[in-house]
């Protein structure tokens, strides 16, 4: 199930949003310090994250990684995962990190990200 996230860290990298929609269920959830919105549909996180992408990509984003990972199994097909998103400038630079938490669930296609959290670095969940 880690794979599945660093797998998607290194395609959240390219800023190719056709390339992330694959690790979405459909539907799913976004929630953020800006609100809380429903994803019916991959085209629905496709308008979402497309201008999300492209302000990183003015801002000299680079890539990203996912720190301090902590990881639960709730049942056979869910999965919460919690964490610390880093995204970096191309010389290497910090450009911001924020907390990240997950909850996965596990289709006939493999883990999905059902709901993504967006919160505070410093409220990383210890779920160990």
């Amino acid at each position: 199930m880690t794979r599945v996230l660093t797998d998607y860290y290194n395609a959240f990298s390219t800023l190719d949003v056709q390339a992330i929609l694959p690790y979405y269920h459909e539907p799913s959830l976004l929630i953020a310090p800006g609100g809380v919105a429903a994803m019916p549909t991959h085209a629905a996180l496709a308008a979402t994250f497309t201008p999300a992408m492209e302000g990183l990509r003015a801002r000299g984003y680079a890539g990203s990684e996912l720190s301090m990972l902590h990881v639960k199994g709730l049942s056979g097909t869910t999965t919460l995962a919690s964490g610390i998103a880093i995204r970096y400038k191309a010389d290497g630079q910090e450009l911001e990190r924020a907390g990240v938490t997950y909850l996965l669930h596990k289709t006939h296609r493999g883990w999905k990200i059902a709901a993504l959290v967006v919160h505070d670095a410093d409220s990383v969940l210890r779920l160990d």
